[in-house]
């Protein structure tokens, strides 16, 4: 796919000298960010409005809406830096389905145009199951998912957050295992529906 390429370009450039990959990330880049980005979507509604929370370098929010050109994706970015390369990723792919906004999710709690605005939240590698399910949960619409990519310890961390969890609205939390057949290690994803 030629758009999922010129991304990969953009990340080993780019990002690599703005900091947001690492050189040593470079080799493993397809396996390690982008395939295993890209196997959410398998979770993700058709038609969906996405919020990628702490997208950094388009992770894996961009992904999302490359694989998925039905989606509407919007990546959430405090940082500058990082806001400027992902509209530089945007604007350079031509990706009419993302929006970025530089803000911290907690900030959007308030805005009526977020709150529950968004059928599915993603994150990845962002903050502790208790604290990003905060951030997470007030901008999933009810009976939307929020989908945080997590380690091998997802079960521990979805365990230790199930009170907090229900707390914010969360149901049916689970932890799935995503592209089994294609990747070593495959991608871990701790999935909650909204209230």
């Amino acid at each position: 796919m030629p758009t999922a390429e010129a991304f990969a370009d953009l990340l080993t450039t780019e990002a690599t000298v703005r900091g947001l990959i690492g050189p040593r990330e470079v080799p493993r880049l397809w396996e390690r960010h982008l395939l295993n980005c890209a196997v959410v979507t398998d979770l993700t509604p058709e038609g969906s409005s996405v919020c990628d929370i702490g997208s950094g370098a388009g992770l894996p929010g961009i992904v999302l809406a490359i694989r998925r050109p039905d989606l509407s994706v919007t990546l959430l970015e405090p940082l500058l830096r990082r806001t400027t390369f992902l509209e530089l990723a945007v604007s350079r792919m031509e990706l009419d389905n993302v929006a970025v906004h530089r803000g911290r999710a907690e900030e959007m709690h308030g805005d009526s145009e977020w709150a529950g605005g968004f059928d599915v939240v993603t994150s990845r590698a962002v903050a502790p199951m208790e604290r990003l399910a905060g951030w997470s949960l007030p901008l999933v619409r009810s009976g939307g998912l929020f989908l945080a990519m997590k380690g091998s310890s997802a079960q521990q961390e979805l365990d230790a957050s199930a009170r907090a969890l229900r707390r914010l609205g969360g149901t049916s939390a689970q932890v799935l295992t995503l592209g089994e057949q294609w990747l070593t290690p495959p991608v871990t994803v701790v999935s909650v529906r909204a209230r």
